[in-house]
This record gives structure tokens, C-alpha cells and sequence, in this order.
């Protein structure tokens, strides 16, 4: 996936200015798609001189340089080429891994404190997450096919959260007890 792709389906959702763009970003897609507000403004301009998008002065700009960007036809099309293509699966790339095997290859390296930490880190952004659920996605009720989609996504990141919390005390278990010793 590119930032293209996120930046058009964020715009299709709503037409907006760079800056609330990336603000909106920064609270949803930014959750699973990274991406810096200098990467935005950048992509923005790529995207408007492909003739994916087009701006236009903010009526509220005043003397300012605000532009109100929108999707045209040429980025509708490429965003639907995008979403029908196989996505690739996902590569873990994980620095802690590697320590982790440091750890079993030459011994105690004491990884407990960097795991405690990234563990509140996902608690922390687990408890974002359900909050963000129970006000958007309040149990029972009817929620429109668009909702329920989002819905899913948000899922996605508190099971994943979930499982970093859980893994990380499970790590924190092995590395804190001796076990037996190889022969």
C-alpha cells in the first residue's frame, strides 16, 4: 500500500485542507498507515500533478496558502485498481525479536525492562482503542455497513493490542525464571 491509497480513501471520506487531512490522519488511518504531515503534503502534491486530485482555495484561507483537496475520477479509478489488487501479508520486523534471541543465544541481557515498557505502551494504546469503541460503537447498536467495516478495522488493532499485552507477560515469565538449565 502507498500513502496515495490512504491519503485518497481519507479524502473520499471527506474533502479537506492538508492540515485537517493530516489531523484526521493522524486519528484513524494513522492507527495502522503511518505517515508524517511532510509526507502528506508531499504525496498531496505527487497526487495533484497525477491528476489523481485537485484543490482549490480554502474559503476560509483568507491570504493564506490553504488549499481544500478532492478526489477526481482518475483517483477514484485508481484507488478501486489498488483495492481490487492482492495485498501482500505482512512482514513482522521487530527489533525486540532479534534481542530476544540475542538473549537465548548468549544469555540474560535483561530485556525485562523494555518489555514492561512496550507492554504499557499496547495496554495504553488498548485502552485508546476501547474507548474510541464504546463511543463510536456503542454495544447493540444498528450500525450502518460502513460503520460495521470501521468497526472491524478497530477490532483488528484491539486484538492485536490484546496480544501484545498478553504476550508480553507471558515473556516477561520465561525471562524472569531461571528454568532448567541445558545439558
Amino acid at each position: 500500500m502507498s500513502l496515495s491509497h490512504a491519503l485518497l480513501t481519507s479524502l473520499l471520506e471527506k474533502s479537506s485542507s492538508g492540515y485537517d487531512l493530516a489531523r484526521r490522519f493522524d486519528k484513524s488511518i494513522g492507527f495502522f498507515w503511518h505517515a508524517t504531515h511532510q509526507q502528506i503534503y508531499r504525496e498531496l502534491a505527487r497526487m495533484e500533478k497525477a491528476g489523481w486530485i485537485a484543490s482549490s482555495a480554502a474559503p476560509d484561507g483568507g491570504k493564506t496558502r490553504k488549499r481544500i483537496y478532492n478526489v477526481l475520477g482518475a483517483g477514484r479509478q485508481e484507488l478501486e485498481r489498488w483495492a481490487r489488487e492482492a495485498a501482500p501479508l505482512a512482514d513482522m520486523r521487530d527489533e525486540l525479536m532479534v534481542r530476544l534471541r540475542a538473549d537465548a543465544v548468549i544469555g540474560p541481557l535483561g530485556l525485562e525492562d523494555e518489555i514492561e515498557r512496550r507492554q504499557a505502551l499496547h495496554a495504553d494504546k488498548l485502552k485508546a482503542y476501547r474507548l474510541i469503541e464504546a463511543r463510536d460503537f456503542p454495544a447493540g447498536a444498528a450500525l450502518s455497513r460502513e460503520a460495521q467495516i470501521q468497526h472491524m478495522i478497530l477490532k483488528t488493532g484491539i486484538m492485536l493490542e490484546e496480544s501484545w499485552v498478553n504476550w508480553s507477560a507471558e515473556a516477561l515469565n520465561v525471562l524472569k525464571s531461571p528454568g532448567p538449565s541445558a545439558a
